[in-house]
């Protein structure tokens, strides 16, 4: 029986201006080679088209769900992106992680599910009900810094970070829909509730996700339960 594996593949990856056609092309090679070893199970997120969505909707004054579902409508447009540059055969995006696990397909596609967190947490739910080999959160930045890379140039790169100081750092609650962090509150719980295999690399950088599938060292962050 094939192991499974989660890769969350972030918005500012997969829609993000500057991410060149040739990407598309190679990432496409990458999951056509590694398919016949796992059950590929790719989450989508938002990127900056939700962040710009759900800030509109702030200024109109909606509710943190109806911003959070804004969101979620996105990162499902953008998993419908994907699947038809992947050709996986896949019409329909699941809306849950429950409807995912009935797609009979080597790689399943989908985004968000319901208001209460990110993507981040639906790959983390993605790999405890398939007992996944590794959850991949894959970002435009290579890792876990001590702060914002893109705000402070001084910020120092963890090639590993223990969960529970994830934990200490942004809480295990999510409040504010569209939140711009490493990985959501939710999702940090259950990974630690979980004991789930999760590391944090660099998804513009297509040669580490190659080691990672081959299980071999990877430049990114492990985060230690």
């Amino acid at each position: 029986m094939k192991q499974s594996i989660v890769i969350s593949l972030g918005g500012s990856v997969v829609v993000a201006e500057e991410t060149p056609p040739s990407f598309f092309s190679e990432l496409t090679t990458l999951i056509q080679r590694f398919k016949k070893m796992y059950t590929m199970y790719l989450v989508i997120g938002g990127g900056g088209p939700a962040r710009r969505y759900i800030q509109r909707g702030r200024t109109l004054q909606l509710t943190e769900d109806q911003l959070d579902e804004l969101g979620i409508m996105i990162t499902r447009v953008n998993a419908h992106l994907l699947s038809f540059i992947l050709e996986t055969g896949q019409d329909t995006i699941p809306e849950s992680t429950q409807e995912a696990l009935t797609y009979d397909l080597p790689i399943v596609l989908m985004g968000g599910t319901v208001p209460g967190h990110s993507t981040d947490f639906v790959g983390a739910d993605l790999s405890v009900k398939t007992k996944a080999y590794r959850y991949v959160i894959a970002t435009n930045v290579d890792g876990v810094y001590d702060k914002d890379p893109r705000a402070f140039t001084d910020a120092r790169f963890l090639p590993s970070i223990h969960i529970n100081d994830l934990l200490a750092q942004y809480g295990p609650q999510w409040d504010i829909a569209g939140s711009n962090m490493v990985i959501d509150g939710p999702a940090l719980q259950l990974i630690k509730d979980n004991n789930i295999h999760t590391c944090v690399i660099n998804g513009n950088n297509l040669k580490e996700l190659a080691h990672i599938l081959e299980k071999k060292p990877f430049y990114g962050t492990e985060i230690k339960i």
